[in-house]
């Protein structure tokens, strides 16, 4: 009897270009839940776009990053473990959405992952655009029991999110973790932003998230020290429960160009996923991969990198057991 923990179709037997296309050829959720067995990670989809402040067409993201990850293979390298088979892993389908409204589609995603698989399963989330987080830290706080003091986060990005509205409007993709530090869900002292750049809109459009703790890692920053301050932030989190939010734009759009609000000057692919390694070791308690826009995807080259950053981001739990 096989003892690992989520079965894959063999690739030699079932071809990777056959099938239903699940994130990793992962079974689905109720599959799984058919035959009484419990989930460690279930990633789901969410398909919508309508916090974009740029170009649109994030909502098929999740559609074209389950494609790309047909191809993902089961073994970590890096990390030297089988993931899926230490893992229990299923794919949820995608969130329900109200394409019109960014506060009702927000607010009925955290309330469909607040109760979505087992009540210990951890959710990694396929996005859609960045307002995304919101639903996802939400949720995750939420499952953890709504711990005093808010989740802590790690958070790659060209852009901060933390304005407090655009045209007027609170709800959108620059705002996301400004709400969440508001109800109390994020701890902003105990997050650490990487990848950040310029240019900005406006001189002070940092100046919240200063204010508030951030630590802030531009790509320059990262560049010139390395991983120590991002360390920094780890040392503090300690144990703590952390929820990791990848927007792939933190990528230079050389590696990642189907993103809505490409900014040049950013990670490589190899930097990118090795940054996320360095993470070995926390507390994971949820994650999101976020603005894919297939549309403007040189052969499909971001979707696959970023199924491969969700790949890393499931690698780093495995890792830990």
């Amino acid at each position: 009897m096989s003892t690992r923990k989520t079965e894959l179709p063999n690739a030699r037997v079932q071809p990777r270009f056959g099938g239903i296309a699940t994130f990793g050829r992962y079974p689905r959720l109720e599959d799984v839940k058919a035959e009484g067995k419990d989930v460690d990670w279930a990633i789901v989809g969410a398909p919508f776009d309508g916090g974009v402040t740029f170009r649109p067409g994030a909502r098929f993201g999740p559609r074209a990053i389950r494609e790309q990850s047909q191809y993902l293979k089961h073994y970590s390298l890096e990390h030297e473990v089988d993931v899926p088979g230490v893992l229990s892993l299923a794919d949820a389908g995608d969130t329900p959405v109200k394409p019109y409204s960014v506060k009702e589609t927000l607010d009925g995603i955290w309330e469909h992952l607040s109760t979505l698989a087992d009540p210990t399963s951890k959710l990694l989330m396929l996005g859609g655009d960045h307002s995304l987080v919101y639903a996802g830290m939400k949720a995750a706080w939420i499952r953890q029991g709504k711990p005093a003091g808010g989740l802590a986060c790690v958070h790659f990005d060209s852009h901060m999110d933390t304005l407090d509205s655009v045209w007027g409007e609170k709800w959108n993709h620059a705002t996301p973790f400004r709400r969440l530090i508001e109800e109390g869900i994020l701890d902003p002292k105990r997050m650490v932003s990487i990848g950040i750049k310029g240019p900005l809109n406006t001189a002070d459009d940092l100046d919240y998230a200063k204010q508030q703790g951030i630590e802030l890692v531009t790509y320059d920053r990262w560049k010139e020290e390395g991983f120590t301050p991002i360390q920094f932030v780890l040392d503090k989190i300690g144990s703590d429960p952390v929820y990791l939010s990848y927007d792939i734009d933190c990528v230079d759009p050389v590696f990642a160009p189907g993103t809505g609000t490409p900014c040049v000057g950013g990670f490589s692919s190899a930097e990118a996923l090795g940054l996320i390694r360095k993470l070995k070791g926390i507390n994971l308690i949820g994650a999101d991969v976020v603005e894919v826009l297939p549309d403007r995807d040189v052969a499909g080259n971001t979707a696959l990198l970023a199924a491969h950053v969700a790949f890393e981001i499931l690698a780093l739990d495995a890792a830990t057991r």
